[in-house]
């Protein structure tokens, strides 16, 4: 046997595992596809749960992120189990949308005439339980190397495997009528008959597992992110920052757009779902890792900076006219051009004054720094002594860049050659 034989063998087996990766992903696409297929055949439907076709291809292509991130991960990245992860996942996602797609049409356009209607209500009633569960706990505890911090956190994952699946069995194999519409008047055809009470101990008892595998595998989250640096540090970063955005738009989802803005909000909630694998991506691929100090600056710097301009466009909107209601007895638009004109104006100045104010709070070192060179470069126009000169700079570039040593070296001013010896 020669020495690269062994090679070709894990280059083999390494490519069948990249080709197993993107089947999965064709998979997923095929079955999503199917949804959003049964989505437009249905369209005339009552279902309460129907968003609307546009909607359902957004959801779709919005999942679909999974199984792409998943497959890149492992056709790449070789020993990294968030790849798989991803890849099962979006497989799942897909088995549930066709399932439901599958299951309203064969029961409520199509009813008594197609097989295993049934059986795909069932399927897609439960299945989106395990699948959501599993994400964040596999996903805190095993990013961004597809590997747990220690040893000592695998039994975490055991943990959360047993939530899961105790979850899964005491939803799929409960007795009775399926919960939730549209399919709550079907009986469960694989429902346990006489073992209602020990399934649902067994539901709940898998929901609290699930919980506490989530916060123990938030805890070893933390605390990578305490131990780690650099790299690990800026892949960190990307997933937090992806998570932030997902929860901000939930809380505004849920608490000011709904019943207010609803589409809207299922939008911005949907898109910052998918975000959460394209930021996974970023950071185990490492393209473009270290954006997300740039990100992160000016998420900081346009989040707050458009808050306060649209406050202060509806305020002056409102108290102008208020103003000119007392003065003339009705409306005019020059609220509006007034409003529109101040807030043109205050761009600038208060975008300068918060990205100051995020520099001084969050970007100290930065911002130290920035005002070394600045008072550095006020003294170079005046100062005349070489020696003063020297000392200066040498102590700005110590300042601000911090190396180990730092020396200035300056070659000697040679003679023309026309007075040469």
């Amino acid at each position: 046997m020669t020495e690269g034989t062994p090679k070709r063998d894990g280059g083999g087996s390494f490519n069948r595992l990249a080709l197993l990766a993107w089947l999965m992903w064709v998979v997923s696409f095929v079955l999503l596809a199917l949804g959003v297929f049964f989505s437009f055949l249905t369209r005339t439907v009552p279902d309460p749960n129907a968003f609307g076709l546009p909607f359902d291809t957004l959801l779709s292509a919005a999942l679909l992120a999974f199984p792409t991130v998943g497959a890149l991960v492992a056709s790449r990245r070789r020993g990294n189990a968030i790849g798989w992860l991803f890849c099962v996942v979006g497989v799942l996602f897909g088995v549930q949308s066709a399932a439901y797609g599958w299951g309203v049409y064969a029961l409520f356009a199509q009813p008594g005439k197609l097989p295993g209607a049934e059986l795909a209500a069932w399927l897609s009633t439960w299945l989106f339980v395990p699948v959501l569960f599993c994400i964040p706990v596999y996903l805190f505890l095993l990013f961004p190397d597809g590997r747990p911090i220690s040893r000592r956190w695998r039994p975490v994952a055991w943990l959360a495997g047993a939530g899961l699946l105790a979850t899964t069995v005491g939803n799929a194999l409960s007795p009775g009528r399926l919960e939730g519409p549209p399919f709550e008047a079907i009986e469960n055809p694989l429902g346990l008959a006489g073992g209602g009470e020990a399934l649902n101990l067994t539901t709940v008892l898998g929901y609290w597992l699930t919980l506490a595998s989530i916060l123990l595998a938030g805890a070893s989250v933390v605390l990578r992110f305490r131990r780690a640096g650099g790299r690990e540090r800026q892949q960190l970063m990307w997933f937090a920052s992806a998570a932030a955005l997902f929860a901000a738009t939930t809380i505004v989802y849920t608490f000011l757009l709904a019943g207010v803005a609803e589409r809207a909000g299922q939008i911005s909630t949907l898109l910052a779902f998918a975000g959460i694998p394209v930021a996974v991506g970023v950071a185990i691929l490492r393209h473009r890792l270290y954006d997300i100090d740039v990100l992160i600056n000016l998420t900081l710097v346009y989040g707050p900076l458009t808050a306060v301009l649209v406050a202060a466009y509806f305020g002056g909107v409102v108290g102008l006219q208020y103003v000119f209601r007392t003065l003339t007895g009705g409306e005019s638009q020059l609220a509006m051009v007034a409003s529109t004109l101040a807030i043109a104006a205050l761009f600038n100045p208060l975008r300068r004054r918060i990205q100051s104010f995020i520099d001084r709070r969050f970007y100290r070192r930065k911002y130290d720094s920035r005002k070394t060179l600045e008072e550095f470069s006020v003294k170079l126009r005046d100062e005349t002594d070489l020696v003063a000169l020297n000392e200066n700079l040498v102590g700005v570039v110590r300042e601000t860049m911090q190396p180990t040593h730092v020396s200035l070296w300056l070659r000697p001013e040679t003679a023309p050659k026309g007075q040469r010896a």
